[in-house]
């Protein structure tokens, strides 16, 4: 699969406040999601379809809704590749929003100048099954998820249903155990597209160690990379705030750019523990004890404050 050196690197936010607001970043993947289905094109993308991270099409701007949101999950293509060869075969334009892995599996299916690619910074994508395990640990279950987000800005925290577990720096035990790699699928470690040459005519991720104004880190700052033309095209035809940026802060904060997450000493213990006992935070017990009791211990001691 041929990957490119990025010919733009730019940071910048949706111009709509409300796209931003509701992003967990910049709101730029969903404003250009948006702008492509008012010029007539369809978006592929992931959304949570009753606990299965799936991919489905929008044709307007109210469908493109679906996508919004940071997904750290991994999401099923199955038998959207063929339904995105069947579109363009019928003369129509495609946008497809997804990981680097998915978009080079893409494009190795498909080769058409109507198909357009985004592809994500990635740090690694956890099974399903380990989020199913955590919710259920709360009495949740992931078939019954209507709604999940799993990062607001700065905040780290996972929504499900309107229930929020979170704290104010880095939220529940899952998404510790996402922040620090436990749970990643074992491809993700020796993943080849965590470099800067990228796979999508866009790349996007966080602007980490942006120099912009606090207020504004507030509200998301998106990273944009643009690999070709035809992302050049996307750009222009968004409503977005572009501002000049510094590759080598960007790459700095975000290693991804520079190779994939490493894996924890403590991956295989947390693994083998869930999959024996089916409890996640018992697995997270016996690999994190002294955050587990540290972070249980806060919110005992929160409980008792708000009972005064």
């Amino acid at each position: 699969m041929e990957l490119t050196t990025p010919i733009l690197v730019k940071e910048g936010w949706a111009l709509d406040e409300n796209i931003r607001k509701k992003s967990s970043s910049g709101g730029i993947a969903s404003e250009l999601a948006r702008s492509f289905v008012r010029t007539g094109g369809i978006v592929c993308s992931c959304s949570n379809q009753n606990g299965n991270f799936e991919f489905s099409f929008a044709e307007n701007e109210e469908e493109v809704n679906k996508f919004v949101g940071s997904k750290y999950i991994k999401s099923n293509p199955k038998g959207i590749y063929k339904e995105i060869s069947k579109k363009l075969k019928n003369g129509e334009k495609v946008l497809f929003i997804g990981l680097p892995c998915q978009v080079a599996a893409l494009k190795k299916y498909i080769k058409d100048d109507k198909l357009y690619t985004v592809d994500l910074i990635c740090h690694g994508t956890p099974s399903p099954l380990v989020l199913e395990a955590f919710l259920k640990d709360y009495g949740l279950k992931l078939n019954e998820m209507k709604d999940i987000s799993f990062r607001n800005k700065m905040k780290f925290g996972l929504k499900y249903n309107l229930k929020e577990f979170h704290s104010d720096i880095i939220s529940d035990n899952y998404l510790y155990t996402f922040l620090n790699s436990t749970t990643y699928t074992e491809n993700c470690y020796s993943c080849k597209y965590a470099r800067l040459e990228r796979v999508g005519d866009v790349t996007l991720g966080d602007s980490w160690g942006s120099t912009q104004s606090e207020e504004e880190k507030m509200k998301g700052i998106s990273l944009v990379l643009c690999q070709s033309d035809k992302g050049k095209h996307l750009l222009s035809q968004a409503n977005l705030q572009l501002l000049e940026t510094d590759l080598k802060r960007a790459v700095k904060f975000n290693h991804q750019l520079e190779y994939p997450s490493k894996k924890p000493k403590k991956r295989g213990t947390f693994l083998n523990e869930l999959s024996k006992n089916k409890r996640f935070n018992l697995a997270f017990f016996k690999c994190y004890p002294k955050r587990f009791i540290k972070r249980t211990a806060k919110i005992l001691l929160n409980k008792f404050k708000h009972k005064k």
